[in-house]
């Protein structure tokens, strides 16, 4: 554990801590390893998980075939009855008849009231790439939300993205979470900037657990992509000084996508 993880200071006795549970997943556009676009199947399993935010990357909104051509981020928000924060990175003039746009890009389901929402561009070449910023209430206080999916590729290009998101989360923001896709693991260079700033949620995590199963060797690991044989731990939940980790798991997709859901119970600081 690192010396920033030692000093994070715990909730006042006085004022007891907002449990939040938090699911980031990137979903696949809703294509799991069968090769199907299931979007029932995706809605299922996050039902299943009773969060109360969820962070989802690679979701299309009236994208084409691939999809159905269907709003994906509207209709898991209406059937898990969940508020929606919408992110695009890729936003395009679309032809013929239907909708004005073909999106895709970041989405935020909650059950806590949203009070803000932001769409950030992040630099690179490339597809390009957005980070969606929120704000929720809380019986008592709030929670920042940065949702994001990094560039695959160069790690020079991930670092200009990690330094725009470090520069989004501001002093007065003492309880937030960043978290999705990194595109890399949590100890790469590229994520420097974070580190200090923020603290990565499994670390903290007393009670964790993953779908190692029979690979003793990797237990606990955390490992979330590729969802039929786990090797990589890029997909992320990193915690500001105002939030707590009671535990951490990753999830069985089920085969609703390439990736595994990470699911953090967050324990928020009253008044901040």
């Amino acid at each position: 554990m690192t010396g920033a993880q030692e000093m994070r200071p715990a909730p006042g006795p006085d004022q007891p801590p907002i449990p939040v549970r938090l699911i980031t997943f990137n979903t696949h556009h809703g294509v799991g390893g069968d090769e199907r676009h299931d979007l029932p199947r995706l809605a299922r399993l996050l039902h299943s998980v009773d969060a109360d935010v969820i962070c989802l990357q690679e979701v299309d909104r009236y994208f084409g075939e691939r999809s159905e051509d269907v709003d994906q981020a509207l209709l898991l928000s209406r059937a898990l009855d969940m508020q929606l924060a919408w992110g695009p990175a890729i936003d395009n003039p679309r032809q013929g008849d239907g909708p004005d746009r073909r999106q895709y890009g970041n989405a935020l389901l909650s059950r806590l009231p949203i009070l803000v929402s932001d769409v950030h561009r992040l630099p690179g070449a490339g597809e390009p790439r957005s980070a969606l910023r929120t704000m929720l209430e809380l019986d008592g206080g709030t929670l920042w939300v940065t949702n994001t999916h990094l560039s695959t590729g160069e790690p020079a290009r991930r670092a200009e993205q990690v330094a725009t998101l470090a520069a989004l989360h501001t002093d007065s923001m003492e309880a937030g979470v960043l978290v999705g896709d990194f595109n890399a693991r949590p100890e790469a260079p590229e994520l420097a900037a974070l580190r200090g700033r923020f603290a990565d949620s499994w670390d903290l995590a007393e009670d964790r657990d993953d779908q190692a199963g029979w690979r003793f060797w990797q237990r606990d690991e955390g490992l979330t992509h590729p969802a039929h044989a786990p090797h990589r731990r890029i997909d992320q939940v990193w915690v500001s000084d105002g939030v707590a980790v009671a535990g951490a798991r990753v999830l069985d997709s089920e085969g609703a996508s390439d990736h595994l859901p990470l699911m953090v119970d967050l324990l928020v600081r009253s008044g901040v």
